[in-house]
C-alpha cells in the first residue's frame, strides 16, 4: 500500500472515532454511569465482587458507600497473589502483565495490573484518539507520510510464575500490532534495550536515517536524546535532520521547565506540541486543541472517575465526589475504578478542572510531592510556574531541580532549600532567588502568609547544581531513561541531602 493511500485511509478511520468522542462530550454523566455499571457487572463474580456484592449495586451512591477507597499498599496482597498465579481476585479475565511503576526514585516498586481490556480499550484506544484529535485539528497534516520517533522505557519484560512485569511502555511494545512498528522508530529491539546510554546511541543511529514526522516521549529524556542528535549530526536545529517534523506528543512530567529549550531546537512557529496524561494505571486525558495547555478528560476508556477535594484530603471525613459534582479551579486528588480491577484506587495525582463543559483538566502535582511542613501548601504547579516566570526575568534556563524543607531549629526560622541544575545559569543567584521567592508569593497565598516579615519562613536557599548532577544521581539508582522522574518537591530532606552530598 502506498503511503499517500495509507495516509488517506488512516485519516478517514481516525476521524470516524471523533463522532464517538462527541457522545461523551455531550452526555458525560450518562457515559460515566454506564462505565461504572459495566465494570460492576463484569466483575460481580470475582472475589472482591462477591465481597462487596457488586451484583446488587445499581447506583453510584451505593457503590461509594459499599466499596472503600484503597491505596496500593492496601491492594498489594491481592496483587501479589495474582502475580503468583491466582486469578479472578479483582478482575475476571486472566491478568498476566504488570506495569512496574517507575515513578520517582522510591526504592519500593509497585506492580500495577494490566488486563487485556485495559490494553485494548484504554491504552491502545487512547493512542488512536490522540491521532484522531490531532488530525481533526490539523487537516493538512502529513503525519502518516513518515514515522514517529518514540522514546519509551528502558527495561525489557521479566517473567515470574507465568506473569510478566516491566515498564508500561515495554508491555505496550510487546503487545503492539505489527503495523504499529512499521510506522515507528526505533525498532522494537532497540526500544527494549536495557542500558540507557547504549540505547541512546542506537536510537540516534536508526532514527536519523528515517523520515520522522512526530516525536513521542517524556520531555526530560526526549530533550537529552534530541540534544545528542544535534551534537552527533552537527546540525543547528532538528528541522535540518527531519524536515517534515510537525508535532511532539509529550507527557509524564510538566512541560513548562523545558518549553523554551524545545523552541530553540524546533524553531518553527507552525510546529505543534500535544500533551497527554497517562500512567501505569491508565490513560486519562489528551490535549484536544492546538496551542492549549488544557487536557480533555477521556470518559469512555473503561475508567470511572471520582475526586477528593484536596482541602479535605487529610481530614478524617474526606469529601469525595463523582465527575458530575466537581467544581472549576479546585484542587482534587484522583480516584479511579478501572477495567484492570482497580476499585476506588488512589493514584496519587492531583488535578484541577479548567472547564466542566466539556471536562478539561490541568495536572497540578502529586499528593505526596508537595511541601507543607509550615502550612504553605506548595504544589508542583506553583513551583513550575514560578520557575518559568523567574527564568524569563533572569534570562536563564533550568535543566532539573528539586526542593525540600529546612526545618526549624531552636530560634531559627524554617525555609525551603532548592537544588537547581541550569542549562543557562542566571548572572546572580541571589537575584534569581529573590525573583523566585516573589513569584511563589504571587502564586500561593499560603506561602505568602508564611513569608510575611519572615514570620515562619525565611528567604529560600538556592544551590546551583554541578553539570549532570541529577543524571548521575539517577544513574547511581539505575533509573536512567524512559519514564523515570526527578522528585520535584518533598516534605522530607532525603533527596536534598543525597544530592547535596554528590554536588561536589
Amino acid at each position: 500500500m502506498s503511503i499517500p493511500l495509507f495516509n488517506s485511509i488512516a485519516s478517514w478511520l481516525l476521524k470516524k472515532r471523533y463522532h464517538q468522542i462527541e457522545l461523551f462530550l455531550k452526555y458525560p454523566e450518562e457515559v460515566q454511569q454506564e462505565v461504572l455499571m459495566q465494570l460492576l457487572s463484569f466483575a460481580k463474580d470475582t472475589e472482591i465482587g462477591r465481597k462487596h456484592e457488586f451484583g446488587s449495586i445499581l447506583s453510584y451512591r451505593t457503590f461509594a458507600s459499599r466499596v472503600p477507597v484503597t491505596s496500593y499498599e492496601e491492594m498489594e496482597p491481592d496483587i501479589e497473589r495474582t502475580r503468583r498465579g491466582e486469578q479472578n481476585i479483582f478482575w475476571p479475565t486472566g491478568i498476566k502483565w504488570f506495569a512496574k511503576s517507575s515513578g520517582t526514585t522510591n526504592a519500593k516498586s509497585k506492580f500495577i495490573p494490566v488486563s487485556t481490556e485495559a490494553l485494548e480499550d484504554c491504552h491502545y484506544k487512547s493512542g488512536k484518539d490522540l491521532l484522531c484529535l490531532y488530525l481533526n485539528n490539523n487537516e493538512n497534516s502529513q503525519l502518516f507520510t513518515g514515522k514517529s520517533l518514540r522514546l519509551g522505557g528502558s527495561k525489557e519484560l521479566y517473567e515470574d510464575n507465568g506473569t510478566f512485569f516491566g515498564d508500561l511502555s515495554a508491555i505496550l511494545i510487546d503487545n503492539m500490532p505489527f503495523w504499529a512498528e512499521l510506522s515507528s522508530t526505533p525498532s522494537n529491539k532497540v526500544s527494549l534495550m536495557s542500558e540507557w546510554e547504549s540505547k541512546l546511541k542506537a536510537i540516534i543511529k536508526e532514527s536519523t536515517q528515517e523520515n520522522v514526522t512526530s516525536l513521542a516521549g517524556v520531555p526530560s529524556w526526549m530533550l537529552v536524546l534530541l540534544n545528542n542528535v544535534i551534537k552527533d549530526t552537527g546540525k543547528d536545529h532538528l528541522f535540518q535532520v527531519w524536515e517534515n517534523l510537525e508535532v511532539y506528543f509529550h507527557g509524564g512530567v510538566s512541560f513548562n521547565p523545558y518549553k523554551e529549550q524545545y523552541k530553540k531546537l524546533l524553531p518553527r512557529k507552525s510546529f505543534n506540541y500535544y500533551e497527554i496524561y497517562n500512567a501505569s494505571e491508565g490513560f486519562f486525558a489528551i490535549q484536544d486543541r492546538n496551542n492549549s495547555d488544557e487536557l480533555l478528560l477521556m470518559l469512555d476508556y473503561g475508567i470511572f472517575y471520582e475526586f477528593i477535594a484536596m482541602d479535605t484530603y487529610y481530614d478524617e471525613e474526606q469529601k469525595i465526589v463523582p465527575l458530575w459534582e466537581v467544581q472549576k479551579n479546585k484542587n482534587y486528588a484522583i480516584i479511579i475504578t478501572t477495567n484492570a480491577g482497580l476499585w476506588r484506587y488512589k493514584i496519587g495525582d492531583t488535578i484541577k478542572f479548567t472547564s466542566i463543559s466539556p471536562y478539561r483538566i490541568k495536572v497540578t502535582g502529586r499528593t505526596k510531592h508537595h511541601i507543607n511542613v509550615f502550612g504553605e501548601e506548595l504544589i508542583i504547579e506553583n513551583a513550575e510556574e514560578a520557575l518559568r516566570n523567574t527564568c524569563m526575568k533572569t534570562d536563564s534556563e533550568i535543566k532539573d531541580y528539586t526542593a525540600g524543607p529546612i526545618f526549624m531549629a531552636g530560634t531559627e526560622k524554617g525555609g525551603h532549600e532548592w537544588i537547581i541544575e541550569f542549562r543557562k545559569p542566571p548572572k546572580e543567584v541571589a537575584y534569581f532567588t529573590e525573583i523566585l521567592d516573589n513569584a511563589l508569593k504571587s502564586l500561593n497565598s499560603d506561602y505568602e502568609a508564611k513569608r510575611y516579615n519572615n514570620i515562619t519562613l525565611k528567604m529560600p536557599k538556592v544551590h546551583v547544581a554541578r553539570e549532570n548532577l541529577f543524571y548521575d544521581w539517577l544513574k547511581l539508582k539505575d533509573k536512567l531513561g524512559g519514564q523515570h522522574k526527578i522528585p520535584r518537591l518533598s516534605n522530607k530532606r532525603d533527596y536534598v541531602e543525597e544530592l547535596l552530598g554528590m554536588n561536589q
